[in-house]
């Protein structure tokens, strides 16, 4: 599991997770974070700090049970925090505050697409993942792609996605800039 980030002077930083051994558990200092009672801890901020330098975040992942693994969720549920991510409080309307990061979702699934479209797994996954958290906040989904080793496909059509997929980072602040104008 790898998060990408496209450094706004087209250059990138590769982030494993599991190598820089992030903790992902949602303590009570992460919800005295929500509530605003608190700063952030030095982890969170050194996160916070990588995707305020990128234009583009890219999520690579395995699916595990329908979504994505716990490790790259509890990432998401720390950093993505009340204050940076979004501004929500009693008395103030949602404000959405990372209209400028562009996300490229994909993720490495194990069943085929039959099973995916027979119980629609991957509707569910968009509306969780892609709206449920990145919209929520303001982001825009440029790439939402499921790539499936067991749907008989060979490496080529993958790679033809991947590169598709590198294609579109490079010209997501377009078709983002579409979406907010509609």
């Amino acid at each position: 599991m790898s998060l990408f980030s496209e450094i706004r002077n087209n250059s990138f930083e590769v982030a494993d997770l599991a190598a820089e051994a992030f903790d992902p558990r949602f303590t009570a200092a992460d919800i005295a974070v929500h509530r605003r009672e608190a700063m952030p801890p030095a982890d969170v901020i050194a996160e916070q700090a990588r995707i305020d330098r990128a234009d583009a975040l890219v999520l690579v992942y395995p699916v595990y049970w329908w979504s994505m693994p716990g490790l790259l969720k509890g990432w998401i549920d720390r950093v993505f925090a009340n204050g940076w991510a979004y501004d929500e409080g009693q008395d103030t309307k949602l404000v959405k505050k990372l209209r400028h990061l562009r996300i490229h979702l994909v993720g490495i699934g194990g069943a085929d697409a039959g099973t995916y479209a027979r119980h629609g797994y991957l509707s569910a996954m968009k509306t969780q993942i892609d709206h449920g958290i990145f919209d929520y906040c303001g982001a825009c989904v440029v790439t939402s792609e499921l790539l499936l080793a067991s749907d008989g496909r060979c490496p080529k059509v993958h790679l033809d996605t991947a590169r598709t997929i590198g294609r579109n980072i490079f010209s997501a602040a377009k078709q983002c800039e579409a979406a907010d104008a509609a």
